[in-house]
Order: C-alpha cells, then structure tokens, then sequence
C-alpha cells in the first residue's frame, strides 16, 4: 500500500484509527443532498465507527457474529460497515431495494443474529417474515421512531447514545479471518454468499496504487452501490489515502461533477455511456454549421489518436505491425496534431467543463466499454481505465494503467495475480492470442462459497484456480481482452447481473414462444432471441382474421423479410407476450425488461449443435451463430 503507516496491519479495521491521526481534520464523507450540513471529518469517521461497535457490543455482539446489513450510500451505511468489521463480526450485504424475498433468503443463509436496514420503510417491508426469524436487534440507519415489536429495536441515534456509555474493545483479527459475504447470483437463481477475507481486501488495498495515486483530499465521486464488491473495495482504498469521498446519484451527477470539480470518480459503462450521449444530444441541438464543424473535428482527433495508438503499441488491432508502420504512424499522428489542438481549444475543453475539469483518472469496470466511448474520451482527454474482477476476488484481477492504457482491454494483471487462457472443454492451456475461459489465481480470490462446498469446488480448483466463467485472450504483453461469457449471467452496462434462466422459463410459458435465449451482455438493457411456435402462432393470425403471411419451418433466414413475420401486429403480439411474462414473474425487477427482440424459426437442438446432450443451451454456440440478428436488435434507430 502506498501509505507505508499501514505496512503491518492485519485487519481492514485497523486503517481508519491510522487515517484519523494522519488526516484528522480533512473530510472522508460528505452527502450533499440527504444531509448538506454535516461533514464528516476523518477523525470523527473514526470515533463514529467506534460509537456504533460500542453499541453493538452493549448488545451483545460476539466476534464471527453474522449481521446482516441492508442500506444504500450514505455516510451512516460506511459507518454501520466498519462499525460492525470492528467488533469482529461479520456483515451480510445487500441494497435496500432489493427484492423482499431476497434479502429474506440472505439473513437466514448467512446465519446473521442482527439485522442493520436503512430506515422504517426497509424493516416494514420485511415484516412479518423478518420478526419470525427472531434477531437479537434491529438497528434503522434512519432517526424514525421505533415501533413496538417483540425484537430490541433501535434507531441510529438511539445506538449511538448507547454506544456512547459502553467502553468499545477493538476486536483483532487475522488476515485469514472470514470479514465479509457480499451475495451474487448462481445458476440455480438463489444468490450465493462469496466469503471474503480480510486479506483478500487487504491485498486489494495494497495493490490498488498500481494503477492511481490519489493525493490526500482528492474528492471522489460516489456513485456505484456501496455495497458492490467493485464499490467497495475502491472507496476503502481511497479513503485510507485521504480522499474525500462525496456520494452523488443519477439524478444530481451532472450538477456535482460541476460543482464538487472530482479528481477520481469510479462507475461501470452505463454512467459513462450516460455522459457520453449528454453530449451527443448537445452537439444535436447545435445549429448545422457547428455540427458539421465539432464532427470535422472528432473525425481528424480519431483519426489522431489511432496513428498515436499505433506508434505507441497501444491498439489492438496493431499489435504485429512492423517498426516502419509505427513510425509511419507517428508521423500522421504529429501532422494531426494542429487539428486536434485547434479542435481541443475549441470544443473538447468546454467538455472537460461539464466534469469540473479536474478529473485526473476515472475508473470503469463491472462491463466492457464500447470501443466508440472509449475513443471519445480519450480524445477529449478524459483519462478512462478500465478494470475487471468479478465478486468472488474482491473484485479487482486486471486492469489497465496510466502508462499502458490499451483501449478495448482489461489491461494487465495485478501484481501477483495470474492469469490462465484454457480450452472451454479440455481445460488444456491454449497459446498466446487465442480465446477460451479466463482462469484466475491470486490473493484476492474468495475463501468459497458460504456453506455451499460443491460450488466452491466447482469454481476453485484444487490448485486455486478461479474459474472466471469469462472467455477472453491474453496480449503478447499479457492484457487482458475479454470478448464474452461462458457463464449464464448477463452484465448489463448499468453493472446489474441478471440471470437469465428464470426470465427465460417465464417466457416460455407464453404459447408463441417455443424457445428463448436471453441477451444483453454490455448493452443497457435485455434482449432475446425468440424461436416462434409457428402452429400457435398461425392459429392467433387465422383467429385474429389478419390474413398474413407467414413462412414455412423451414425457411432460411434471408427469405423472412419477404414474409410477415415481422409484421407490426405480430411484434406487438410478442412484445405483450414477453412484457406480461416477466412482470408477473416473482421478484421482478425493471432490469427484467426484454427491450427488443428476434424471431427464429429453427429449434435449437442437439442436432444443430445448439443444446448439450443433457438440453442445455450452448449460450456461446447461440450467440455464435446468430451474432447478426443479435446486432441487429441493438442498432435499430
């Protein structure tokens, strides 16, 4: 870790006493809209996270104690977190919003004893399920009054006075020590609790200065879910650097960027994707000849920063050119450069504007970046680096570097991670360059799955490998370039994980639809490919006297269009169907939503090579064959 006044710590707790007397007066957290007037500075973060373990201790909260703790971002959840890590319990958690029966399943599998929730709101809707499991306290985030029940109830203020007349006793722990189960969903659609340890953090913590160096009081601006793994680990890091830690939302982050000026901010490809076509409807509402002039310049500074990537080794698509073609790039890439300085005076820094113009680096992980997003940032000079990992190693594996930041990569390995590509069904290793399943070894890679034995084994290797479930291809100077998954999971570019089985057997219950195979991954929102039950469906269009014309089995795929299968009426008769579906599916969530779709005739089936022996689709196989009708449901205007 950069900061060498933690090089001897054990425990994750053990930063914040250390960062109260280094950083005493400057301000960790701030929440410029739920709470304007407070300021929390990093000595009282310190006292604070004392207070509320001092008063889950007059609780009677043991070490290795579980608690469940369901909240979003605030200063309070941050305080709740380490209040809880520094007694020597465990937390449990997950967002406020997420579905009853949901966080019902996470208290009771994680064996937690006490229930933190963000306010009266977030309990009511747990009752009376949550009453009937008998925790030994709730504790609100909020300062509502607390209702009479038969469970000790308190709200934060009243936890906090309690706190303040008990002695706190710092609880030690050992690297190895379980510190947290942060929840993700499993192929059988009940999420699984991934055991991470608090040397699994701590290795993040020291290894995250590869990438940046913040300087004490950098602001950051929060935005992700503060119990995400990526989140998380991020925001540790930054505040035990000092940092200054302001929580923002979609609605007020275009105003903060411009207020709060941040030096680093940390989000997934939707937030950028959201900046990005901020923009682009700017640059629509310009008159024509501004257009045409901002586009005259964005053509010249991609063209720049491409002769500039190949000169430096920095492009993908380059990376066996010869020394000639580099130089020769190069050289295109300085006689660009008046156009690009000219087109930087006077459109890209009034982009820079919008972010407070003091943006040092910003950080993207939890999805791939479009290459076009990737591109347009760099020509405006805001510094992207994208990482990846995955929950179950905490989360950070790769990612790229100031001084090596290839764009379309995940970028190189963390110090002491490594990285495997092997064949999808030997396992064998496959040579530099070529694609297949991204193995993953390293200090950060969780202690399992909690009581679920199986899963671990079939995730973790006896040689500790992690099976990522990611497909992807290693450069010859070892980035990492993911191009899928193998897994069943979706990762939209928001960061939301959706697993697809359960929408799909929804679905399926419409009698139009024979088969169905959920797609989405890096796009904003879900899509599907639809094999149509083509006697149903005949029967709606003779029933609905429509009189259309509707293709054989057997047809090919070119010749649909001349058919009307794709008629208005029957989309709309689609669209119902899916939309009626998945809304009435149990725990529905408006990331469910299947935005789009296309119509197949041909079953997937073993015959064709789309379904396993056991009637499992091949996912990969899938998108394989039908990449273009899957592009296709992304492009339409």
């Amino acid at each position: 870790m950069s900061n060498p006044a933690y090089a001897n710590i054990q425990s994750l707790s053990e930063i914040w006493a250390i960062a109260a007397a280094n950083h005493g007066e400057v301000v960790a957290l701030y929440d410029a809209h739920a709470n304007p007037e407070i300021k929390v500075t990093y000595q009282e973060l310190w006292a604070q996270i004392q207070q509320f373990g001092a008063g889950l201790q007059a609780l009677g909260i043991q070490p290795d104690e579980k608690v469940a703790l369901v909240s979003d971002n605030s200063p309070r959840w941050f305080i709740a977190d380490q209040g809880i890590l520094a007694t020597g319990a465990v937390n449990a958690v997950r967002s406020s919003q997420a579905e009853k029966n949901e966080l019902l399943y996470i208290y009771e599998d994680s064996e937690s004893q006490f229930l933190v929730v963000e306010d009266l709101n977030t309990l009511q809707r747990l009752n009376p399920e949550m009453e009937a499991l008998q925790p030994r306290a709730i504790i609100l985030l909020s300062d509502e009054t607390v209702p009479e029940s038969g469970v000790e109830t308190l709200n934060f203020s009243q936890l906090m006075a309690l706190g303040k007349e008990h002695e706190f006793k710092f609880c030690r722990r050992s690297p190895q020590d379980l510190l947290t189960l942060i929840y993700t969903s499993g192929t059988t659609g009940k999420p699984k609790g991934v055991m991470l340890s608090q040397a699994n953090l701590l290795y993040q913590l020291q290894t995250l200065d590869e990438i940046i160096k913040p300087n004490v009081g950098d602001t950051v601006l929060s935005i992700l879910p503060t119990w995400h793994s990526f989140e998380r680990t991020a925001e540790y890091y930054l505040l035990s650097q000092g940092c200054t830690q302001i929580y923002t939302s979609i609605r007020h982050i275009k105003k903060d960027l411009k207020t709060f000026k941040p030096s680093y901010m940390v989000a997934v490809p939707r937030i950028w994707e959201s900046i990005y076509e901020g923009v682009q409807k700017n640059f629509r509402e310009q008159p024509a000849k501004k257009q045409k002039l901002v586009n005259f310049f964005l053509s010249l500074s991609s063209k720049h920063v491409l002769a500039n990537r190949i000169a430096n080794n920095l492009s993908l698509d380059h990376l066996y050119v010869s020394p000639v073609e580099r130089l020769i790039n190069k050289v295109k890439a300085i006689a660009l450069l008046p156009f690009h300085l000219l087109g930087e005076k006077l459109v890209y820094n009034k982009i820079r504007e919008a972010t407070g113009s003091k943006i040092r680096y910003v950080i993207s992980g939890g999805g791939s970046l479009a290459q076009h997003i990737d591109t347009f940032f760099e020509i405006v000079d805001i510094k992207i680096l994208v990482g990846y990992g995955l929950t179950e190693t905490s989360p950070v594996t790769h990612a790229r570097r100031p001084y090596r930041n290839i764009r379309g990569s995940s970028g190189a390995a963390l110090p002491g991670t490594e990285t495997r590509i092997v064949d999808l069904d030997t396992r064998q290793d496959l040579p530099q360059g070529q694609k297949g399943i991204v193995l993953l070894r390293g200090p950060q890679i969780m202690q399992g799955y909690y009581h679920k034995p199986e899963a671990t084994a079939k995730a973790i290797d006896s040689d500790g490998w992690f099976d990522s479930g990611d497909i992807g291809w290693l450069t010859p100077a070892g980035d990492l370039v993911l191009t899928g998954r193998a897994k069943d999971t979706i990762v939209l570019t928001n960061g939301e994980n959706i697993e697809p089985q359960p929408i799909e057997n929804a679905c399926a219950r419409s009698p139009y639809i024979d088969q169905i195979m959920l797609v989405g991954q890096d796009q904003k929102s879900l899509g599907a490919l639809i094999v149509v039950n083509l006697e149903a469906l005949e029967k709606w269009v003779i029933d609905s006297n429509l009189g259309l014309k509707l293709p054989p089995s057997d047809a090919p795929v070119e010749t649909l269009p001349q058919t009307d299968l794709y008629s208005k009426a029957i989309f709309n008769l689609f669209k119902q169907e899916i939309t009626r579906e998945v809304k009435n599916r149990p725990g529905y969530r408006p990331d469910d939503r299947i935005t789009d779709f296309a119509l197949i005739l041909e079953p997937f089936s073993m015959e064709n090579g789309l379904l396993t022996q056991t009637l499992k689709m091949k996912r990969p196989v899938v998108t394989d064959r039908y990449q273009n009708l899957i592009a296709d449901i992304y492009n339409k205007d």
